[in-house]
């Protein structure tokens, strides 16, 4: 591929991962409770990430840059369900509840 073709296809992959990334912010400030929050943060902003590491790779072209992006992309995507899976966990033994809007609870103890 030609370089502006490649920049072009860089730049709308790095502005896909920007657009998650605002809505992972958005997620954060909009939903209800700890689990919601979780949730939005760690599934849209670890596609916004990968969007953006991918995006900066095609920029890279074969190089070592490309090969540390893609030891930082595998970190994010094994370290990012672990780490939330962990704090909903911690989240759930302390005892807080979701919200729902009935106003119930979705646990019972």
């Amino acid at each position: 591929m030609t370089a502006p073709a490649l920049q072009w296809i860089s730049g709308m992959l790095l502005l896909s991962g920007g657009v998650f990334c605002l809505a992972t912010g958005l997620g954060l400030l909009r939903m209800p409770d700890v689990y919601t929050r979780m949730h939005a943060a760690s599934v849209l902003d670890t596609l916004g990430a990968g969007f953006m590491l991918l995006g900066l790779m095609v920029l890279a072209g074969w190089t070592l840059v490309t090969a540390k992006l893609i030891i930082l992309a595998l970190l994010i995507f094994f370290a990012g369900p672990a780490v939330s899976h962990a704090l909903a966990k911690a989240a759930r033994e302390a005892g807080v509840q979701p919200t729902l809007s009935e106003g119930g609870s979705l646990w019972k103890r």
